[in-house]
């Protein structure tokens, strides 16, 4: 059993939290062009940001767990870590564009962004029912992924949760 780096479930739950409170403060109708969430663009940000150090981490140091018997588990997990990952990029950068076309300006910690779009007076349009629709689909994958884990832990018993848990036993292999 490997395990992964400190610095990667140190990323994986931060993201996690990230998204739980961006879906919490997020502001939709009217209510986003008139009294917008800045901390859900901060936090929408953050995720953004966080990606590419968890891609880069994953690519170089993620511990394999593949069982030649549950070839479709393998592929299964592939599919929706790929889904998740696209979302966390796809979501942040609709909602930028969707904060754009409602000509609300968006800034990271202080730093004024550039917008993505022209600022329209009606309904921003299709990419924020999207950004909006993602927010709500990416809550139920990771819900999934949890109980997946949950699912490994107990039934299978391979130990996968402590894989990522940050206060697991130290008999675990470290990788990374």
């Amino acid at each position: 059993m490997h395990r992964y780096s400190q610095v990667t479930i140190a990323i994986h739950w931060l993201t996690a939290v990230l998204v739980i409170v961006a879906w919490f403060t997020a502001v939709s109708g009217p209510d986003a062009r008139t009294d917008p969430s800045y901390v859900h663009f901060t936090v929408g940000l953050a995720v953004l940001l966080l990606v590419v150090p968890r891609l880069l981490a994953r690519w170089a140091a993620a511990p394999r767990v593949e069982d030649p018997q549950r070839r479709w588990l393998d592929l299964a997990a592939r599919a929706g870590h790929a889904v998740l990952y696209l979302l966390l990029v796809a979501l942040p950068l609709t909602g930028w564009y969707a904060a754009s076309r409602l000509g609300v300006p968006v800034s990271f910690l202080g730093i004024s962004l550039p917008s993505l779009a022209a600022p329209v007076q009606g309904a921003p349009g299709e990419i924020a029912d999207l950004h909006e629709t993602g927010g709500t689909l990416i809550l139920w994958l990771a819900g999934l992924h949890a109980l997946i884990a949950i699912w490994h832990q107990f039934a299978l018993k391979d130990r996968t949760l402590e894989r990522m848990n940050p206060l697991a036993p130290s008999d675990l292999t470290q990788d990374g």
